[in-house]
């Protein structure tokens, strides 16, 4: 009899951890004025590769700058937050992305801190268009090739001087770090990180899923 309540207890033990717990978890930062593209993207592509087989050990969460779990987007979305950098999570794989006014969340101290820590146990980390000042805020681009938005390489390369600023490139990839323009571009960076997190071929399903080679043949019927 005590054997059989310690096997119940030892069972209710385990099935009450969050469901979190046992997956491979992609954050996605999420603040109030954030590019809604820079979001969207990484969650429509992970979030798809998740439906199969080969990707369902990982999750997509967004996870909220400040307290407040629900943020608005620069378009006006509404955005529920899973988690906030006040949560104790483990992450794989952490993503920033943008907005059109980096300064509140530059000087927010407490989320470089999280990226910091964070940046100890992650598998890999990313950036959208301006989010990659959030990496060399946190010192973690210093000596690294990285890009930012298009069109602000020589801005950024002046505030980081320790950053080896990329000029007109899509996607820079250096070690574990993959930094990119944003708006449709964050697509072409979640594709290309999704290769390194399973291989060409499931990344290249999961792109003709979500119809990306179309963009190379794009036309258009006007009457």
């Amino acid at each position: 009899m005590k054997l059989f309540l310690l096997f119940v207890s030892i069972t209710l033990m385990v099935c009450a951890q969050p469901s979190m717990a046992k997956d491979h978890l992609i954050g996605i930062l999420v603040f109030d004025g954030v590019l809604t593209s820079d979001v969207t993207a990484p969650a429509e592509v992970f979030g798809a590769a998740s439906k199969h087989a080969w990707f369902s050990n990982y999750e997509v969460v967004f996870i909220a700058v400040g307290k407040n779990k629900t943020i608005t987007t620069e378009e006006g979305i509404s955005i529920n937050a899973d988690l906030t950098i006040y949560d104790q999570a483990e992450l794989a794989v952490l993503i920033a992305p943008s907005a059109y006014d980096m300064s509140p969340i530059l000087d927010n101290e407490a989320l470089i801190k999280y990226v910091q820590k964070q940046n100890t146990s992650l598998e890999w980390l990313m950036s959208h268009c301006s989010g990659s000042q959030i990496l060399a805020e946190a010192g973690l681009l210093d000596g690294k090739k990285a890009t930012t938005w298009a069109g602000g390489e020589k801005d950024f390369a002046k505030k980081y001087p320790k950053v080896d600023v990329q000029h007109d490139v899509n996607v820079v990839m250096h070690g574990r770090f993959i930094t990119s323009n944003g708006s449709v571009i964050s697509y072409q960076s979640s594709l290309l990180l999704l290769e390194q997190l399973s291989s060409k071929d499931f990344a290249q399903e999961v792109a003709d899923a979500i119809q990306w080679p179309r963009l190379k043949k794009a036309k258009s019927y006007l009457m």
